[in-house]
């Protein structure tokens, strides 16, 4: 996107304490929308792991980058001016540590009484836990979001941050702060976020207890539609590549089983014979095992089996549907996501991924001149 050129978010200015996670994939997505974000790196001395010790971290893409000392009276100081003319803060810190470096909520809207200040962590602000440390696969675990990842006899195995950090955390704060922003425009009067994600990871469950509540799900692992049937399923191929199939309409198995020459099996004629689901499925991975990934590809992507092959990102990158969209891009020398959602079918081109602190002399400049707002227009 070019400076200047009005966005769904336009003019909606945020603060990000960078930590590691959900937080700067918030900020991000926000940036992409085109809210203008300062990404506050920390200086001094602390560990830095993976993406968050790169000169350019993918998850700063679009945003200003500055590093300050949060340690200092001088650092405290100018994160309070930013505050100033900010819509809303993002932090990811354990709670009460923003209140040890004299950042909490109460003395940023004491600056700012508009301020939205979104907490991002992963047990809450309070409770039992609030203080442990954690990562994506506990917080899914207690919340039950893990449960049904996986088939019966199988440790649950979810996707890595997709739904902890990325699906109950970081996308809940977005919708949390945005909804703050909109409410403090109205009233003007900020609020606290406490987006946590076993909050979220919770909710996620919603539409899973709508399945349970029409008897579609079990308690039981490798029981339901899901996890436990012939027809809804993952299977290995003969290259020991992956295919998925998600025949659930009555319409849909009929022709899945005739693109498997396995119309005319009796073995197969009632789909929702729960009894039979473990036969029916050994039978059908034998199937799928006798031809390679790239064979049952041509069979059946683009009919109404409801098929897709199992990619790798940089294989996802690369198929003809992914590549028609321009889901995926280059730049910095980094495969990239495309921002989302579309608007009017235009799809966003985000602003460039920063140096760890490129902006930090043009934004404090900026912030002595007397004029906070101008930080934002480095």
């Amino acid at each position: 996107m070019n400076k200047g050129e009005r966005t769904m978010l336009s003019g909606i200015k945020v603060v990000e304490i960078c930590g590691l996670g959900p937080g700067p994939f918030c900020a991000m997505h926000l940036a992409d929308l085109g809210a203008q974000v300062i990404a506050v790196e920390r200086g001094g001395s602390r560990s830095l792991t993976g993406a968050a010790s790169l000169p350019k971290n993918p998850l700063n893409r679009g945003k200003r980058s500055v590093v300050i000392d949060l340690k200092t009276d001088e650092g405290r100081e100018m994160v309070l001016k930013l505050i100033e003319g900010a819509d809303a803060l993002i932090e990811g810190m354990r709670p009460g540590v923003m209140e040890r470096l004299g950042l909490g909520p109460e003395v940023c809207q004491a600056r700012n009484p508009k301020l939205v200040y979104g907490r991002m962590t992963g047990w809450g602000q309070h409770g039992p836990l609030a203080h442990a440390a954690g990562h994506d696969n506990n917080y899914i675990a207690l919340s039950g979001a893990m449960y049904y990842s996986g088939t019966e006899g199988e440790a649950p195995s979810p996707p890595i941050t997709m739904i902890g950090d990325i699906g109950g955390g970081a996308l809940y704060l977005a919708v949390g702060l945005l909804s703050g922003i909109l409410n403090a425009r109205q009233t003007g009067k900020g609020t606290v976020v406490d987006a946590a994600i076993v909050d979220g990871s919770a909710h996620m469950l919603q539409l899973l207890g709508s399945l349970e509540a029409g008897g579609m799900i079990s308690e039981q692992r490798g029981k339901s539609v899901h996890d436990g049937s012939q027809f809804y399923a993952t299977y290995r191929c003969a290259d020991g590549l992956y295919v998925t199939v998600g025949s659930m309409e009555p319409q849909f198995y009929a022709l899945l089983l005739e693109k498997l020459g396995l119309q005319d099996e009796p073995a197969f004629a009632v789909q929702w014979d729960q009894a039979r689901w473990p036969q029916m499925r050994t039978q059908l991975a034998e199937v799928f095992s006798t031809r390679t990934r790239a064979e049952w590809c041509a069979l059946m992507e683009g009919t109404d089996v409801c098929f897709a092959p199992v990619l790798s990102p940089s294989e996802a990158a690369a198929h003809p549907h992914m590549a028609a969209r321009g889901v995926y891009f280059e730049r910095d020398g980094l495969r990239q996501a495309a921002p989302a959602p579309r608007f009017d079918g235009q799809l966003v081109d985000p602003r460039p991924v920063p140096l760890r602190g490129e902006h930090s002399e043009a934004v404090m400049a900026a912030l002595q001149s007397g004029d906070p707002g101008t930080a934002w227009d480095c």
